[in-house]
């Protein structure tokens, strides 16, 4: 099992003049289809054979132990001891229920992020991004801006994901990546966390997300943000909603250095 995800060379910061992007994945970078049509099903199908086969092992046990105590706390039962095969089954089910649910439950994430390892590993997984992605983080990294992932995937499935692109290896662009443990993405507390673990003023941050509570979150902790929808045409400019909140069809519409400064006020 690929169970070890090796953290990715990181690059230097950008200077204090230069902004942060920080980068949403699902709808931002890559279609939700391939999460939704791919990984997810992906991970559904392994996920009851892979905790027979690695329940013993260190971060599988810890992810199976946050999930029996979610279960206690919700006054839930387990059929059988702990590592029982009856008990194991009826952890899978819990997980399966909330992969069906589409929940954000960080030791359901953890173990996506492990089966996703092995799918990756051997090359059945390849991650999609869209067309110009890979040439903006390219563009926006060699001219000095820091870029930044936050995700509701775990940071060990974002590095999987960057880490084998249909482009290559991006992980090496981005200095940091956050996940639901900095804290949840509707939540305005988890984008001043985020500026304070970059050691960054929020103003100097550019979020980019396709989900307007997302959006609407990061613009309260004092973030620049741009609401990617790729329903648009391609290459048509950033144009604001009614709500006064830039819009980019794409990657290609955004400059990141002047965007911090055609912000409307939250």
């Amino acid at each position: 099992m690929a169970s070890d995800i090796p953290a990715p060379a990181r690059p230097a910061a950008g200077g204090e003049a230069g902004p942060v992007v920080l980068t949403d994945i699902e709808g931002t970078t890559t279609d939700i289809a391939f999460v939704s049509e791919v990984l997810f099903p992906f991970a559904r199908a392994r996920l009851r054979g892979f905790l027979h086969a690695h329940a013993d092992e260190a971060q599988v046990a810890a992810a199976l132990e946050d999930v029996r105590a979610r279960i206690r706390a919700e006054g839930g039962m387990l059929p059988a001891a702990p590592g029982a095969a009856g008990e194991i089954d009826a952890l899978a089910d819990r997980l399966i229920a909330w992969i069906d649910a589409d929940a954000k439950i960080t030791p359901l994430k953890t173990l996506q992020g492990l089966i996703w390892a092995d799918g990756y590993a051997d090359g059945t997984l390849r991650a999609h991004l869209y067309p110009e992605v890979a040439a903006a983080l390219g563009r926006w990294h060699a001219a000095g801006a820091t870029l930044a992932v936050y995700s509701s995937g775990s940071v060990a499935a974002q590095l999987l994901l960057f880490g084998h692109t249909e482009a290559g290896d991006l992980n090496p662009l981005f200095s940091h990546n956050f996940d639901t443990t900095t804290g949840l993405k509707l939540d305005t507390a988890s984008y001043r966390s985020i500026a304070d673990a970059l050691g960054r003023a929020p103003a100097d941050i550019l979020f980019l997300s396709d989900h307007p509570g997302e959006i609407a979150a990061a613009r309260s902790a004092g973030m620049a943000v741009i609401r990617l929808d790729r329903s648009r045409t391609p290459g048509s400019p950033v144009m604001p909603d009614d709500t006064g909140v830039p819009v980019a069809a794409d990657f290609d519409a955004i400059d990141p250095f002047a965007a911090r400064t055609r912000q409307p006020p939250a």
